[in-house]
């Protein structure tokens, strides 16, 4: 308690805690401080973790940070103890243990402000929100909601003293009403107003703390959402500029670095143990997807944000006929974005996926590439992109914010809007399933091309040996959660395995949760 107050600044948050900003960044600024917030306790619907939201406890801190499941972005701040953190609004501290005159308008010993005190540094509030106990009873304790623009104030009040009748000021400042208990920071005009769309309205604040500062000048715009529109094209949708276009085997990376700016991480792809299952060429002949045997290629995607490698070959190979081979390897790369929520596969031009049966051309990039062809070139271009979805239990869960995406090449029949990321996998699949029934020969070559395979990210300590390919359904390597049990804490990774499904020009990574935990479009 001897640490300089944290200022709170309703509508926007506490301290440098600000409304609107990812879960990625607020988990990544708590964990690099573990004096200041020894305690981090994440929960979250292990059944449903994109729909409902995430909740970040700071029991050392007083502090509850409450986050949408789909965007996963910081809606509500709640102060639950007040002899945690030192706060203070326009430099004054909220709660004080008497003020000049000797009047107790606040202990801070072991409660939060009193009606008077909060009268003082915000002045006059509108009339309150009185909730009653659950169960009514002469003990029992309503709360009185005192709210203002963007902060409000939980008063306990025996149940037993309200009546709609009494004037709200009094009760409020009566011996029968409690200091307050605690306070929320929202971004609305009134607690009664904002709660009621809470977790979906629009946050006026972007997702990055870099860009919540003052000294954000230069910095690459935040990236809202992916528009996959097949064969190659992906449209990234920015906060404030003009949409960015990233066409596969054609997109350098220097124009990355000037549209995204210079990755967070660069990882060398060099541990070669899963070439087994790659074939030489293009490798899509036949235009469909990849057969589950050589997911792997597509799906190399291991991007830890703790670990980078760049091994060189060693010095007394051949330089034989597989010479410019390995040198082409050893310029593969993947540019880890970790702030934007995607990794970027770097390496010579590849042949370009082929285009959804039932897609209908209509986005401005169709005129300037027709062809499906590849011309021959030595310089590096950007060949896939691994879409991050963050999903809480899952094993790469924070090593990227959550980036959103959308199949615009794939019209949906019975949804409003486009298959998405916040959809389960099965809806997905089906979809996908009757739009290119057409690409494959048969139904034997369609049973193996949709052969899901076992991935667990699970072993190992490097980034080569964490992604490992099984032949079948194994047991989970993490803590196993009952089926009664649907809030889970990051405690235990209880989603096990996950599977891969292929579809041209797409690989999706799913959890058993049935969440899409990663999609590569290449």
């Amino acid at each position: 308690m001897d640490s300089a107050p944290v200022p709170i600044i309703p509508n926007r948050g506490i301290g440098w805690i600000t409304l609107g900003v990812s879960v990625h960044d607020i988990l990544t600024r708590l964990k690099a401080n573990p004096q200041l917030y020894p305690t981090i306790d994440v929960s979250y619907s292990a059944s449903q973790p994109i729909a409902a939201p995430i909740i970040i406890n700071l029991p050392r801190n007083g502090l509850r940070l409450r986050f949408d499941g789909p965007d996963q972005r910081l809606r509500l701040i709640e102060v639950l103890d007040f002899t945690k953190t030192k706060l203070s609004y326009n430099d004054s501290e909220i709660v004080k243990v008497q003020d000049n005159s000797g009047e107790l308008y606040g202990p801070g010993s072991a409660c939060g402000p009193s009606y008077r005190g909060v009268y003082k540094l915000w002045g006059p509030a509108n009339a309150p929100e009185y909730i009653p106990p659950a169960v009514w009873s002469e003990e029992a304790k309503g709360i009185y909601v005192l709210s203002y623009p963007g902060i409000a104030f939980m008063f306990p009040l025996q149940a037993s003293a309200w009546s709609e009748h009494k004037d709200w000021a009094s009760l409020i400042s009566s011996s029968a009403a409690s200091p307050a208990s605690s306070l929320a920071v929202f971004h609305g005009e009134s607690w009664p107003e904002a709660r009621t769309d809470l977790f979906t309205n629009e946050p006026p604040n972007p997702r990055s703390l870099a860009l919540t500062s003052r000294a954000k000048d230069g910095r690459p715009d935040e990236i809202e959402t992916a528009k996959i529109h097949g064969e190659g094209r992906i449209e990234l949708v920015r906060r404030t500029s003009p949409p960015l276009w990233i066409i596969l085997s054609e997109t350098t990376p220097q124009d990355l670095v000037t549209e995204l700016g210079p990755p967070d991480a660069i990882y060398r792809k060099n541990d070669r143990r899963l070439s087994i299952y790659n074939n030489r060429g293009n490798g899509r002949s036949n235009g469909v997807s990849p057969s589950p045997s050589r997911l792997g290629d597509y799906t190399d995607t291991e991007s830890s944000s703790h670990t980078e490698t760049d091994e060189s070959q060693s010095d007394d190979e051949d330089s034989g006929p597989g010479h410019d081979d390995r040198e082409t390897r050893s310029a593969e790369c993947f540019y880890n974005y970790f702030h934007h929520g995607f990794d970027v596969f770097i390496s010579q031009p590849k042949a370009i996926s082929p285009p959804s049966p039932t897609m209908q051309r209509q986005d401005p990039m169709d005129e300037a590439n027709p062809s499906q062809e590849v011309q021959a070139t030595n310089h590096l271009t950007a060949t896939k992109i691994i879409f991050h979805a963050n999903i809480p239990g899952s094993y790469p869960f924070n090593r990227h914010r959550r980036s959103r995406w959308t199949l615009e090449h794939v019209p949906s029949e019975q949804y409003k809007d486009p298959l998405n990321s916040e959809m389960r996998f099965r809806d997905i699949q089906g979809r996908l399933k009757e739009v290119f029934k057409t690409t494959y020969a048969n139904e034997d070559e369609e049973r193996s091309q949709q052969r899901p395979m076992v991935l667990n990210r699970g072993w190992g300590d490097s980034p080569g040996s964490s992604c490992e390919l099984l032949g079948g359904w194994e047991e989970s390597v993490g803590g196993k959660k009952k089926d009664s049990e649907d809030v889970a804490t990051m405690g235990e990774q209880s989603l096990g395995n996950t599977e891969l499904y292929g579809f041209p020009g797409m690989v999706f990574e799913v959890l058993k949760n049935d969440a899409v935990s990663c999609l590569t479009v290449f």
